[in-house]
């Protein structure tokens, strides 16, 4: 991030209408963003999923050769906020999910950290009802549909099979699940994994550009 700013352009600002307290500071409010073609044209870039020792910086010294290029890696997946767009560490996903939880744990009836509040199997954070259809040419569509708990505990398990005029049997089930408060979170956070990075031969040309947008 250290060298990322320097190409931004430079304002003046003052706090107060003294004009000797004017003062030149960097304009951080500038931006600059990728065609949405570009992000859109799988030849442009590769397919990536996070690992949990991955920073944007080790992302981009592992595949651009220059940990400062890390600001390609969020800019091209739409990332303004690192600390919170980007998927937590295993251990600190855990701190999170506690530190969040921990009013809830302490205002239970048996005291609970707020981990273990949010693991509990009792304290549901939503509700599914799951239609899957199986034809006989292998076919598979599932709707998983959020419900309330009142259906929820009407939704029995079933099992229906209807024969086309084709000849296709369609096999319907219909099943339920629930999911913890936790189960909720590290759903969330796992689904910050997947991005693309743009692939190497286009950075030089990006740098390019984005230096002479920056700086106009």
């Amino acid at each position: 991030m250290a060298k990322y700013f320097n190409y931004f352009p430079k304002t003046i600002y003052t706090a107060n209408t003294n004009i000797s307290g004017l003062d030149t500071v960097t304009n951080i409010i500038a931006r600059f963003g990728f065609e949405k073609n570009l992000k859109e044209n799988s030849a442009a870039f590769y397919k990536y999923s996070i690992q949990d020792s991955d920073t944007p910086e080790i992302i981009a010294h592992k595949f651009y050769e220059n940990s400062e290029r890390h600001w390609i890696v969020l800019m091209f997946n739409d990332i303004v906020d690192a600390q919170y767009e980007w998927p937590l560490r295993y251990e600190n996903f855990i701190d999170y999910v506690d530190s969040k939880y921990t009013a809830n744990g302490a205002a239970n009836t048996t005291v609970q950290t707020g981990l273990a509040w949010a693991m509990n199997v009792n304290n549901v954070q939503s509700y599914y009802k799951i239609i899957k259809r199986t034809s006989s040419d292998g076919t598979v569509i599932e709707e998983k549909l959020q419900v309330d708990a009142n259906t929820y505990a009407n939704v029995g398990a079933t099992t229906s099979s209807i024969t086309l005029q084709s000849g296709n049997i369609i096999t319907q089930s219909v099943s339920k699940e629930k999911k913890t408060y936790y189960e909720y979170e590290q759903e969330e956070n796992e689904a910050k994994r997947d991005i693309i990075l743009l692939k190497p031969e286009f950075v030089p040309q990006i740098e390019k550009e984005f230096k002479k947008i920056i700086k106009s």
